[in-house]
C-alpha cells in the first residue's frame, strides 16, 4: 500500500474531486486546507492563490491506495490540478506497512 499526499491549488479542488468520483475503484480521500510556501515565494504571485505573511493557501489531499492504483491516482490528480503556472503543487508517494481498522481491529496489508 502507498499513501499519496497531494498539495494543489484551492480552485482546482472541485476538478480533482469530480475526476476522483468518476473512478469508483478509488478509495475515499481526506481534504485539508493548508498554508505554506515553496521555493518560489516572493518571486511570483498567482491571482488565485492569496498570499499572507509569505504563505499561500492550498489544499492537501491524502489517501492510501493499493500499489497498482498509484499511477492512476497520480495521473488523475496531475491532470485535474494542472494549470501550467508556477505553484500548481506537488504529489508525494509514501510506503504504508499496514493499516488497522479502528472499529474491528482488523489489520490490513491490502485495501479491499
Amino acid at each position: 500500500m502507498k499513501e499519496i499526499k497531494a498539495i494543489v491549488r484551492q480552485h482546482r479542488l472541485d476538478a480533482v474531486l469530480k475526476a476522483w468520483h468518476a473512478r469508483s475503484e478509488l478509495p475515499g480521500i481526506t481534504v485539508s486546507y493548508v498554508r505554506g510556501f515553496g521555493r518560489t515565494v516572493g518571486r511570483t504571485k498567482s491571482e488565485d492563490a492569496p498570499v499572507q505573511h509569505g504563505t499561500t493557501e492550498m489544499v492537501k489531499l491524502e489517501c492510501v491506495v493499493n500499489d497498482e492504483d498509484v499511477d492512476t491516482v497520480i495521473e488523475l490528480v496531475q491532470q485535474a490540478a494542472h494549470t501550467g503556472n508556477v505553484g500548481d503543487g506537488k504529489i508525494f508517494v509514501i510506503d504504508v506497512e499496514q493499516a488497522v481498522k479502528v472499529r474491528t481491529s482488523a489489520r490490513l496489508d491490502r485495501l479491499e
